[in-house]
């Protein structure tokens, strides 16, 4: 058997183990507040289409999640300018998916997720492809490897978000950024090429608002390569400003929604920066696109061992990738260039957004996907660079793909406000009948309840929920609807009241739930990102 077929069996199954992981587990886990945000797009729906300020038993939730086929792309476009902070394509194209999936589908939350593991096991090609182009057929197969196996990578593909569709679209953006610079110092210009390029970026604007970090580092990376080789510069600056005037234009149309997204308060929870925080949270970040062992609600023993592993591990293979980046710069070192100053640009846009705006985006690793896949690149094409020893490299794999299992499993990378240990928590006395109130001011509130409302649904067989419009000065209407609410037919109840920002000793000793007495149950308060507390209640 040949070089050459062994290589592309090799790519053939790295493909396949890269969406099999994916797919790992994928229903298992429970859906937290940003999946539920997707999910009620996507559906063509919008939150007038959730019953508030009523009882809703557990049975009739689903009915909320059910697909509306004939809504368009155009309403759901309406629905999102109204009602959330995002451009519209990725839930144009998940509505098409739920349409063309669902019949066949074990789940709708199946077909949810399925679709970000569609573009992540894509993704796994389209990286093998950009540095194939890149440097060589060897360094495309180790990226393909390293991004098959990658936990940060399975991770993305198994949240019904807009992240793996972007990073398959940067990777191409990137592709075609290398395509450019060969073409630069070849002193060609293919028109397909740019027209390519320009195409990928412009879709990119509709699917996620950090792809303009994307694009802006682009360009800054391409007036390099230009200026590093200025003949023909002028031939060069004229298609890459026809280029920008293009992607510009063809975003006019959203541009008023962008600049109302802005100022409104679903981005009011990303914190203010701390220091140097935002700088370790990178290089943490850095460390969980090649392992992630288990931290997360786990014994200090465990978070410790697991600490440290992690890195170690992750940080030792990114010492052995930079020795063979060094390597690299001798030889290719125009690709690497362009990989390290596109992933550059993007790090110092990071920081600007947070010391110069004061939003920390680095508190969450979710938005490294910005720079995810140049990153993973360079450091797969060190890697190829600098091994000798097929053993090490084994080493790094198995290392990875201990870590995509722990993701998988839901041991690492662990949903945020962790909705299955709080319906695990609500469930406490399981003969009980149940009724859970939610007290909402806006919409991330409303869908955070419902993501909880969802987990209830998995583990119980029947209670209420109900959402109640909190008033800007506090909780007491809340009370007070709770008071007028129909009667209930149990003698015997608990009611758990979920209420954001309000403080455990803010809460009332007793309330009157219709014709129910409900008193505070102490020893019962917890908190994951919102406080939630039980009364017990008699007629």
């Amino acid at each position: 058997m040949n070089d050459r077929r062994i290589h592309y069996l090799a790519l053939t199954g790295t493909l396949f183990l890269g969406a099999i992981l994916r797919l790992g587990n994928l229903e298992g886990k429970f859906l937290w507040l940003d999946e539920v945000i997707t999910a009620i797009f996507s559906l063509g729906r919008n939150y007038n289409n959730v019953p508030l300020e009523v009882v809703i038993p557990f049975h009739q939730l689903q009915q909320i999640f059910t697909l509306v086929p004939e809504v368009s792309c155009t309403q759901i476009a309406q629905n999102i300018a109204l009602q959330s902070t995002h451009p519209p394509l990725f839930f144009c194209l998940l509505h098409s998916w739920f349409g063309l999936v669902n019949p066949l589908s074990p789940s709708w939350v199946w077909t949810l997720r399925s679709f970000s593991v569609l573009w992540g096991a894509s993704e796994v090609g389209a990286i093998y492809l950009l540095n194939t182009k890149a440097f060589s057929p060897s360094a495309g197969l180790t990226a393909a490897v390293m991004m098959a196996v990658s936990p940060f990578g399975v991770y993305l593909s198994q949240e019904a978000r807009h992240y793996t569709l972007p990073v398959l679209l940067i990777t191409l953006a990137l592709l075609g950024l290398i395509l450019i610079q060969q073409d630069i110092v070849s002193k060609r210009l293919r028109v397909s090429i740019w027209i390519f390029w320009t195409t990928v970026n412009i879709i990119g604007l509709y699917v996620h608002y950090f792809f303009i970090l994307a694009i802006v580092a682009e360009i800054v990376t391409l007036l390099g390569v230009m200026y590093r080789n200025q003949r023909n510069f002028l031939r060069y600056s004229i298609a890459l400003t026809l280029a920008i005037l293009a992607i510009i234009i063809s975003f006019i149309p959203w541009l008023p929604v962008l600049t109302g997204h802005f100022n409104r308060p679903e981005t009011s929870w990303i914190p203010s920066p701390h220091n140097v925080a935002p700088i370790y949270q990178i290089l943490a970040a850095w460390l969980l696109t090649i392992a992630t062992f288990p931290v997360e609600n786990q014994p200090i023993p465990i978070v410790i061992l697991s600490g440290l592993g992690t890195l170690v591990f992750g940080g030792g293979v990114l010492w052995l990738s930079f020795k063979g980046i060094k390597q690299l710069w001798k030889s290719t070192n125009l690709s690497t260039f362009t990989l390290a100053s596109f992933i550059i640009v993007v790090l110092l846009e990071f920081l600007a957004i947070v010391y110069f705006l004061g939003k920390d985006i680095t508190i969450t690793p979710r938005y490294n996907f910005v720079y995810y896949p140049a990153f993973l690149a360079l450091v797969a094409a060190g890697l190829n660079k600098n091994l000798e020893r097929p053993q090490t490299f084994s080493l790094i794999f198995l290392g990875s793909l201990l870590s995509c299992l722990f993701v998988i499993s839901n041991l690492a990378f662990q949903k945020p406000y962790n909705p299955q240990q709080v319906a695990k928590t609500i469930n406490l006395e399981p003969n009980l009948p149940v009724m859970v109130v939610m007290g909402y001011r806006d919409y991330q509130n409303v869908a955070l309840g419902l993501s909880f409302a969802l987990a209830l649904e998995k583990v119980r067989d029947s209670g209420d929920f109900v959402f109640l419009e909190r008033s800007p000065n506090g909780y007491e209407s809340v009370w007070q609807k709770l008071a007028l609410l129909p009667p209930l037919k149990a003698p015997l109840l608990n009611l758990w009241v979920i209420a954001p920002d309000l403080r455990q000793r803010e809460y009332p000793p007793q309330l009157a739930l219709s014709k129910h007495s409900c008193f505070m149950d102490s020893e019962q308060h917890y908190r994951i990102g919102v406080p939630y507390q039980l009364y017990r209640c008699k007629n």
